[in-house]
């Protein structure tokens, strides 16, 4: 069974910094493009950022040079370090993998998604 369990959020002031966890059991982090999604209240849920199958990262333009994904492949767990945040970045944060389909491939328009957690950015 494919679980991606997220961890690490709370509320911090402007300027201060989060790091969130997402543990992965049942499937490996590797196999597919990753990444981390936020929502907030009555908006669209959007990209923050990703890894993809070659390596690459991508990290939406209000998030870069504050932002960082990371992975320990011994652990299977992604990371999002938060620093200097800001109360635009309050939302719910969502872990998710896209999903295999057959060797090498990968299905594109389908996910597996974690929970979510909350991260509240107070001024």
């Amino acid at each position: 069974q494919v679980q991606l369990v997220e961890s690490g959020g709370g509320s911090v002031q402007a300027g201060g910094s989060l790091k969130l966890s997402c543990a992965a059991s049942g499937y490996s982090l590797s196999r597919c493009g990753r990444g981390w999604y936020r929502q907030a209240p009555g908006k669209e849920r959007e990209l923050v950022s990703s890894i993809r199958r070659d390596g690459t990262t991508t990290y939406a333009e209000s998030t870069k040079g504050r932002f960082t994904i990371s992975q320990d492949n011994a652990k299977n767990t992604l990371y999002l370090q938060m620093n200097n945040m800001k109360t635009e970045d309050t939302a719910v944060y969502y872990c998710a993998t896209d999903r295999p389909a057959i060797v090498n491939t990968c299905r594109l328009s389908a996910r597996y998604w974690g929970q979510g957690t909350q991260v509240t950015v107070s001024s």
